[in-house]
């Protein structure tokens, strides 16, 4: 392969590598493959490692405003998800309340009313019997 369309090779695989890469890099890399060339390396065996640069350089995300923003968005998606089944995990005892009747006798605590059954006769509202854990007894 003569020079000139070795030349043109590099330069248009160097065009496919981001904007930004090839400010930075793009003379350094274009001096280095023809130091390579010169020394007896193929222009194909150059021009393919850069195009495997190339697409190393799209494909590997760098950090930035975008990545940030998707960064926050899923922390902000993942405490969302905790509030919810944290909330749903404290309204559990909630529905373990029953307004059915106790069955035998009550086991209250100290100072505690005893359970009336059925409706309470002051609100005319069902009373709301609580179940205290491992007493299988209500208040």
């Amino acid at each position: 392969m003569d020079a000139d369309r070795a030349t043109r090779l590099i330069e248009t695989v160097l065009r496919c590598y981001p904007a930004r890469w090839r400010h930075r890099h793009g003379e350094e890399a274009a001096e280095l493959a023809a130091l390579l060339m010169r020394d007896g390396t193929p222009a194909g065996s150059v021009a393919w490692s850069y195009l495997a640069g190339a697409a190393r350089e799209w494909l590997t995300p760098r950090p930035g405003r975008h990545l940030t923003a998707v960064a926050c968005a899923l922390l902000v998606a993942a405490c969302s998800l905790g509030v919810s089944a944290g909330l749903l995990a404290s309204a559990a005892p909630a529905r373990a309340a029953s307004t059915s009747q106790a069955r035998g006798r009550a086991h209250c605590r100290p100072g505690s009313p005893g359970p009336v059954p059925g409706v309470t006769p002051a609100t005319g509202r069902p009373q709301v019997i609580i179940w205290e854990a491992g007493h299988g007894r209500s208040c």
